[in-house]
């Protein structure tokens, strides 16, 4: 057995999020071990337009030792407890995405399969009733969640956050350059590579300096500086299926409501979204250029603003897709450099963060081995398609023929994984989460339900009880929710305890 020879140096090319948030999770897991140096210029700025988060994201700040209060307060943050779908189905129509469990696990299924029995019987009310993330939401309350409740939902509450992307990189600058991260202010003129294999050996830099590197990581946003122009691995374009390719995003003034919820509007070629956030609310409008014209997007955003514009829009070009690898050579793309999936669901921050926790899981010695990077880019690649689809789902399962857009979403062909899954769901109701797939059986349920797609049967196993004994059950989960909404506090004032009297908040 050969000794392994440990990486010296490790440069991060690009800033923003994914840069910074990979900075500081090397920066705490290797520990002073390895140098780690940034790479960025001031000059080059980044998309910007996500600043919406699910709730992994508390795992990543409780790995870095990061106190939930304090994060508040310096990225604007408010909570997300889930996502609010206007016009998607149908015009008219609204759905939440609610984040966390439903109801409680009867037996040896899951709640929902109950309250398709009932709901097939013509009993059994909306899903939102059994929710107390979505009863909380519509209520404007919040609360964490407390496990000395025990089995009460209040021990349920999911939440994420609403941020200022912006402020979250700096406070994670700030927390990197404390643990030792070097920051290197520049462009990058020319990748160095090294003849005898074709990793890179260093970045020049506008100015002649040289940044020499064992791993490099790609954090050059849709630039792909490393994985695409050094590297030259292809972009597999998801175009067909996720048609919007463009976003004009612009804040406006902070208006008297603060819903706990990021709020999705369906368009005639694409949705806006609107989140709230402590000192201003962020806005943007996704749609396809082939389906309508800058002009015009621009001034549906604008038309349907909550509040004054506090600056000119900003129109954002991307493309769907992703590389067809993540990890070549000496490089790992990290954040837009690797794909990119529209803002619908809020995971591209989640993306960041799986991708460098599976950097970690795989991290290598000097000798990169290849067994290692085949299986970091399977796992990526699975959890990317798996993304997608769910994506996909809220664009095709519409009745929507009104436009042009909605038209083509409604009807062109889906990937086979998509079919199947939607296939089995309207057989008997059944649901499948494979591998580390991101989205749960009920997420899966409530856009499948939200928009349209009804199952046509249920579990067998969920006649065992008696009718009226599952109409109990589900009467008094629903009872109970509603009486734990009410003693939660308004979310507007949860989030000013932890800004005035940060203690309060923290017990809260």
């Amino acid at each position: 057995m050969s000794a392994q020879t440990p990486l010296r140096r490790i440069v991060i090319l690009g800033g923003g999020t994914a840069g910074w948030m990979t900075a500081a999770a090397l920066a705490r897991a290797l520990d002073g071990r390895i140098a780690l140096q940034l790479v960025e210029s001031d000059a080059i700025g980044t998309i910007g337009v996500g600043e919406s988060t699910i709730p992994m994201i508390r795992r990543f700040n409780t790995a870095l030792g990061i106190d939930e209060d304090e994060f508040v307060r310096a990225t604007g943050a408010t909570f997300k407890l889930g996502i609010e779908f206007r016009d998607w189905g149908a015009i008219g129509e609204l759905y939440m995405h609610g984040f966390g469990r439903f109801g409680q696990d009867l037996a040896t299924l899951p709640f929902y399969q109950y309250w398709l029995r009932m709901r097939q019987a013509g009993k059994g009310g909306g899903l939102a009733a059994y929710s107390i993330n979505q009863m909380a939401a519509r209520a404007h309350r919040f609360m964490r969640a407390d496990p000395s409740h025990g089995n009460s939902p209040l021990a349920d509450i999911t939440h994420a956050f609403h941020i200022d992307a912006g402020l979250y990189a700096r406070y994670l600058r700030e927390y990197g350059e404390r643990l030792g991260v070097v920051r290197t202010e520049g462009r990058v003129a020319e990748t160095l590579l090294r003849p005898e294999d074709g990793h890179v050996r260093a970045l020049r830099l506008d100015g002649g300096a040289v940044v020499e590197g064992d791993l490099f990581i790609d954090c050059s946003g849709m630039r792909a500086l490393l994985i695409g122009d050094a590297m030259g691995v292809p972009f597999e374009d998801w175009n067909r299926w996720l048609p919007c390719d463009r976003a004009w995003a612009v804040p406006c003034a902070k208006t008297s409501a603060l819903p706990p919820y990021t709020i999705a509007t369906a368009r005639p070629a694409g949705w806006q979204w609107r989140i709230g956030l402590q000192h201003r609310t962020g806005n943007g409008h996704v749609y396809a250029s082939r389906f309508m014209d800058d002009a015009s997007a621009r001034a549906i955003l604008m038309d349907n603003l909550d509040g004054a514009p506090l600056g000119e829009p900003r129109l954002v070009k991307f493309r769907a897709g992703r590389r067809e690898k993540s990890w070549v050579k000496n490089v790992v793309a990290i954040g837009l450099s690797g794909g990119f999936l529209e803002p619908l669901e809020s995971t591209s921050i989640h993306m960041i963060q799986t991708a460098i926790a599976r950097l970690l899981d795989f991290f290598p010695d000097a000798a990169f081995q290849q067994r290692d990077i085949d299986e970091f880019n399977r796992q990526g690649a699975f959890e990317a398609e798996r993304i997608r689809d769910f994506l996909i789902l809220h664009y095709h399962a519409t009745t929507r023929a009104d436009t042009p857009f909605w038209d083509y979403v409604r009807t062109m062909a889906v990937p086979d994984t998509l079919q199947a899954k939607t296939d089995l769901y309207r057989s008997r109701g059944r649901i499948v989460r494979e591998g580390n797939e991101l989205f749960s059986e009920v997420a899966w349920l409530q856009v499948l339900e939200g928009q349209g797609i009804a199952a046509g049967g249920y579990h067998p196993l969920a006649d065992v009880q008696a009718e009226h004994e599952v109409a109990g059950y589900l009467g008094d989960i629903a009872g109970v929710i509603g009486q734990c909404v009410d003693v939660m506090p308004a979310h507007a004032d949860f989030i000013e305890a932890i800004r005035r009297h940060p203690c309060d908040g923290q017990q809260r």
